[in-house]
């Protein structure tokens, strides 16, 4: 389970809820999902000539540009049968779980936030995450529209959400998904540290692994770890502000990909090349693996990376995305 150690400071912008033991009989949307939603991954699917691949993936951490939605959804349902509401700390991610528990931070002011991942989306070119309006606002960002930011999931905490998700799953959609079922393993303290610098531990409870067969039985308690409280059946973070350490400013660029294979970097160069679009190449490790990262940029705003990534994906170098670095 991810800790934050060392948080400089921590802003407690709404009196924290305490948590529910039971979640109430969630009601139905009309659609036939609960509106506490149900677990959900996907299958791969294609938006404007790009392939996107759910799947479960309790390492995520990457950076990128959010986007934010509001009014025109609120009070719709969302891609996994919950409600939307724009004053929740939720957000539309392309391809982690639904429900998953994130932590988001702001790359330029270091605000940094947890939100409930139970939506599909944004699907602009070049957008990371598409956050509620109240998690825009509480990130510093609601009137720019965009923001960089790193998104880094919670693996444990996402666990522990996705089992009780489970638990309200109609057994015949349990049976259609793909992969085996998240579990939140017995554990003790755990502390973690990352790039966004040190941050304090909280008191941790220890959760029962749970599987397909903890289907039915008891209730999968909420995370300890993170303040929040329970709305419906579904767990909600609380909107509490930690304010984390950060570099003054970020560069963003456009990466065509990270190859393992000199081949491939040269396809990319080569096809870079042909649209005018010199390309760096820089090392990095990921998974034990030494990558090449062919990238594009620096460049100087979100206006200039989104009109050069869409120039990119024309090309033909579809997996193409922004990132901040």
């Amino acid at each position: 389970m991810r800790r934050w150690r060392g948080v400089g400071r921590m802003v407690v912008l709404v009196g924290v809820a305490t948590l529910a033991g039971c979640a109430s009989k969630p009601a139905d949307t009309g659609s036939g999902l609960p509106t506490s939603g149900i677990y959900k991954v996907g299958k791969p699917y294609q938006i404007n000539g790009v392939w996107y691949y759910p799947k479960e993936d309790y390492d995520y951490d990457e950076t990128g540009i959010a986007s934010w939605y509001g009014p025109g959804f609120h009070e719709k349902t969302t891609a996994n049968g919950e409600i939307y509401d724009q004053n929740e700390l939720t957000a539309a991610h392309k391809t982690l779980p639904m429900p998953s528990l994130v932590r988001v931070t702001n790359l330029d002011n270091g605000r940094s936030i947890v939100v409930r991942i139970n939506d599909r989306g944004p699907y602009a070119n070049g957008r990371i995450i598409d956050m509620s309006r109240r998690g825009a606002q509480l990130l510093g960002y609601e009137g720019p529209g965009t923001a960089k930011v790193r998104v880094q999931v919670l693996a444990e905490e996402s666990r522990a959400i996705a089992a009780a998700a489970r638990q309200g799953t109609p057994a015949p959609m349990l049976a259609e998904l793909d992969g085996p079922p998240p579990k939140a393993a017995p554990r003790g303290r755990i502390e973690v540290t990352g790039s966004a610098g040190p941050v304090t531990t909280l008191a941790a409870d220890t959760y029962p692994a749970t599987g397909r067969a903890s289907i039915v039985g008891s209730p999968v308690p909420p995370p300890a770890t993170v303040a929040g409280s329970m709305s419906d059946g579904r767990f909600v973070p609380a909107p509490v502000v930690a304010q984390l350490p950060v570099k003054a400013r970020e560069a963003i660029y456009v990466q065509v990909g990270a190859f393992g294979s000199e081949e491939n970097v040269a396809k990319a160069r080569a096809r870079l090349s042909s649209i005018g679009q010199p390309a760096s190449v820089t090392r990095t490790r990921s998974g034990g693996l030494t990558l090449q990262r062919v990238r594009v940029g620096p460049v100087d705003s979100v206006e200039r990376a989104d009109s050069l990534l869409n120039q990119i994906i024309q090309a033909g170098l579809t997996e193409a995305k922004i990132v901040v670095d």
